[in-house]
């Protein structure tokens, strides 16, 4: 009786020593703050497509926020990465994910990989993701916490994501996180006929967000979004008038 008694306080404190871990505290609260930001942030805005939604349940943002910022991984807000770079606020990585319409079999072009979360997103519903950064750093960064969280069909180049990458096209969607003045034409060819391609047009730090599509060679272009995106840099800074 005494014996049981004992192993009962030891499994009790264990239990107890547990709850107060600071180490599972948070990663519970990170888990409950993502569902809330799913719900609060997301679906009320009207992002409804399930997959997506479950991919934003389930890819851990803060593993891709600062250590300095790491608190507020799931605020309502872009937050900065370095090189005056941020990570999109997570209804706009929603948005411009539902709008490409990704199916499994899919390989999408990413321009501008920054933290490499919206990278792990697209990795979650798409079948190779390729994401080009002209930051060589972030690239670098961006590449190591992918492959430590186990994405392995990202594929992750330092380059200038103006030019795109021939040398994987045509894709079936492309997602540009940066803004060029106007559409570069070498994504435009190596987008596939019926594919989708969602970017941010216009001035620096003022833009809207098109989504286009591609049929008989031609673009169905149409505003869905004022949005606001560092613009892109390297041959798509040279180009701006």
């Amino acid at each position: 009786m005494l014996f049981s008694f004992v192993r009962f306080l030891l499994l009790a404190s264990a239990l107890l020593y547990a709850s107060c871990d600071p180490a599972q505290t948070q990663v519970a609260d990170f888990s409950a703050q993502r569902e809330r930001m799913v719900k609060e942030q997301i679906v009320m805005r009207g992002v409804v497509e399930e997959r997506v939604l479950a991919a934003m349940r389930k890819v851990p943002r803060e593993e891709f926020v600062p250590a300095e910022f790491r608190a507020e991984s799931y605020t309502d807000r872009p937050l900065p990465i370095g090189y005056d770079q941020t990570i999109s606020q997570p209804f706009i990585v929603a948005f411009m994910t539902e709008a490409l319409r990704a199916q499994p079999t899919h390989r999408v072009l990413e321009i501008g990989t920054g933290s490499g979360y919206q990278a792990a997103i697209l990795a979650e519903l798409v079948a190779e993701v390729y994401s080009i950064e002209i930051i060589e750093a972030l690239a670098k960064t961006a590449e190591a916490t992918l492959q430590r969280l186990g994405y392995k069909n990202v594929h992750v180049k330092a380059g200038d994501g103006y030019k795109g990458w021939p040398e994987h096209a045509p894709f079936d969607s492309i997602i540009v996180t940066c803004a060029p003045e106007r559409v570069p034409q070498r994504l435009i060819d190596q987008l596939k006929e019926g594919g989708r391609m969602i970017i941010p047009v216009g001035a620096k730090f003022a833009q809207e967000l098109y989504l286009l599509q591609k049929k008989n060679g031609r673009l169905e272009q149409s505003a869905v979004l004022p949005v606001r995106f560092v613009p892109m840099a390297g041959e798509g800074e040279e180009k701006r008038e």
